[in-house]
């Protein structure tokens, strides 16, 4: 691993600690040559997964189309990043249990709009409303309904 601020190859390791799913480990490591401290993360190596979006077409699977999404939803909500990426990991691991090679986003997006119904039900509906492509207000209240009437 090669030191961030001046580059030398060689470090130590100085602490590791498992992730609590057990997926991601975090190293602290110092550099032998200017003594800085930098943080490194290490994931298990998986196959290559594709999704498969509405059209047909396959991509390449990134969590950070996943994160971003959900970080638009709760732009100005009490949601923190911290929050937001332990959400994305929950996510990431659930496809990998569950697919191969391909899943199809709709699939992905469904996790999403779960995951964001739990947490900030403003954040559900902003995602929602642009996930399912709502054409009209009819659209959206049918969406509120369900919601509203949990709150009675």
């Amino acid at each position: 691993m090669r030191c961030p601020f001046c580059k030398a190859d060689e470090n130590s390791v100085i602490d590791s600690r498992s992730s609590k799913d057990g997926y991601i480990i975090r190293r602290r490591r110092e550099c032998l040559g200017c003594r800085r401290r930098f943080t490194t993360y290490e994931r298990v190596e998986r196959t290559p997964l594709r999704v498969i979006k509405k059209d047909g077409s396959r991509v390449p699977f990134d969590r950070v189309k996943i994160l971003k999404g959900m970080l638009k939803a709760c732009e100005k909500r009490p949601v923190s990043t911290t929050e937001l990426e332990n959400v994305t990991n929950q996510i990431e691991v659930e496809i990998h249990e569950n697919f191969d090679k391909e899943v199809a986003s709709k699939h992905i997006g469904e996790l999403v709009m779960n995951k964001l119904k739990e947490m900030d039900q403003v954040a559900y509906v902003r995602f929602a409303s642009v996930y399912r492509e709502f054409k009209d207000v009819s659209e959206f209240l049918e969406e509120l309904k369900p919601m509203v009437k949990k709150k009675k």
